[in-house]
């Protein structure tokens, strides 16, 4: 089609230059014109109901992947599933099935799909490749939020970092540390490690050591810390609270004073029973001592001649 125009240019400038032989020119020109006209009809004719078709896929398409990742969501939601991952999972879907989509219109046009494709995965892989990390970080955030092993609102350990869960995206975990510092912790690293989710279940044990002389009653000792654990309400009387001789030490008998509470519970008698038992102990005058040692200091036998 460029070759005519050429020449229906170059007949119309020979139609100026010689107004003579116009009549000829004109000729030409129309036979040219009707050519192109010819010519683009029949590419319009070839193409244009593959184009049609194309178009028509790729309306349907999108009528249909709205369709069925609308579906998708409904279903999840009433099965409760988390949030995010409605979300996610409907995007994806959508995504998925437009790909496919695609993929039908561009053969209907004949454009060879199988070099396409393979330029795809050729591009996927160079860019997964580049993107390692955040790939691994994106798969973690994917299972963290199908098995759910923390939510939102818990008091977790991961990552060796310690706080309350506070949002749980696709890459990474945002938390609260207990002096109120936001932390964002790699989604790799929660699931890579170790997860302490101290809020998962409902009832937690206090771990108290508590020392005292090796002059002390000890049987005293126990009926004194049993008296203060069972003033408290807040301890649970089943599991019963622990009260043993833990370890001799060097400047000390210790106690393991072990009581349930509630989880919430967990702080407020941790700090308070520690203050009544010192003030109970006090109170019945046992001791709480120090670290010390004896040293013997030996004489030579010249110098106690001396």
């Amino acid at each position: 089609m460029f070759t005519y125009l050429t020449q229906l240019n170059g007949v119309l400038g020979q139609a100026d230059s010689n107004s003579l032989d116009i009549g000829n020119q004109a000729e030409k020109a129309m036979g040219l014109a009707q050519t192109i006209i010819n010519t683009v009809s029949g590419i319009l004719i070839q193409y244009g109901f593959k184009i049609v078709g194309a178009i028509i896929i790729l309306v349907i398409g999108r009528i249909v992947a709205r369709f069925l990742s609308s579906w998708l969501r409904k279903s999840m939601v009433k099965g409760k599933v988390d949030t995010l991952l409605v979300g996610f999972t409907e995007n994806m879907a959508f995504v998925g099935i437009m790909v496919f989509v695609a993929l039908a219109a561009l053969k209907t046009l004949n454009i060879p799909v199988l070099s396409f494709v393979s330029v795809l995965a050729a591009a996927g892989l160079a860019i997964g490749l580049a993107l390692q990390g955040s790939l691994s970080n994106f798969a973690a955030g994917f299972l963290m939020i199908l098995f759910k092993p923390i939510h939102v609102g818990d008091f977790v350990e991961v990552g060796g970092t310690k706080g309350v869960v506070q949002e749980i995206q696709i890459f990474n975990t945002i938390l609260n540390s207990p002096d109120n510092i936001r932390v964002i912790v790699p989604n790799s690293q929660v699931t890579g490690g170790c997860i302490r989710n101290y809020s998962t279940n409902a009832t937690r044990r206090v771990d108290l050591v508590i020392g005292v002389s090796y002059e002390d009653d000890l049987a005293k000792t126990r009926e004194v810390i049993e008296g203060v654990l069972s003033k408290d309400d807040r301890i649970l009387q089943d599991p019963a609270p622990t009260i043993a001789v833990s370890e001799l030490a060097d400047s000390s008998v210790n106690f393991v004073v072990r009581p349930w509470v509630k989880n919430t519970d967990y702080w407020s008698v941790y700090f308070q029973i520690t203050e009544q038992i010192k003030n109970a102990l006090d109170a019945n005058n046992i001791s709480i001592p120090f670290p010390q040692q004896d040293i013997h200091v030996k004489t030579p036998i010249s110098m106690a001649s001396k």
